[in-house]
């Protein structure tokens, strides 16, 4: 039983690589989603550039994936294959990252 003195520390919805679901969950498909970093200037260091939009694209990807399992009616989801391309735009001098993730949905 819960103690209600104690926060309610939310579920984890998703699951990356390594990491699995619980193992009382059932697979109800696979499904991909698309996502895009912010767009950051050309002028920066390619490392810094790099992990500045990779971790924007991490978020986005995770707050979308759990947007998409509760619109599902799922309760959590495991990405099983990622393709992350850099993107470059010469006229306005910028690069992003943009992603092609893999899921497998889940459901109690």
């Amino acid at each position: 039983m819960n103690d209600p003195r104690q926060p309610m520390v939310p579920e984890k919805i998703v699951y990356f690589r390594r990491e699995l679901p619980p193992l009382s969950e059932t697979i109800e498909g696979e499904h991909v989603i698309e996502a895009d970093s912010p767009h950051v200037p050309l002028s920066a260091h390619p490392d810094e550039v790099w992990t500045q939009c990779s971790d924007s694209l991490t978020a986005e990807v995770v707050r979308r994936i759990e947007q998409e399992v509760r619109r599902q009616g799922g309760s959590c989801a495991h990405v099983v294959d990622e393709e992350v391309e850099p993107h470059h735009d010469y006229t306005t001098s910028t690069m992003w990252l943009r992603g092609r993730y893999t899921y497998v949905l889940y459901r109690h």
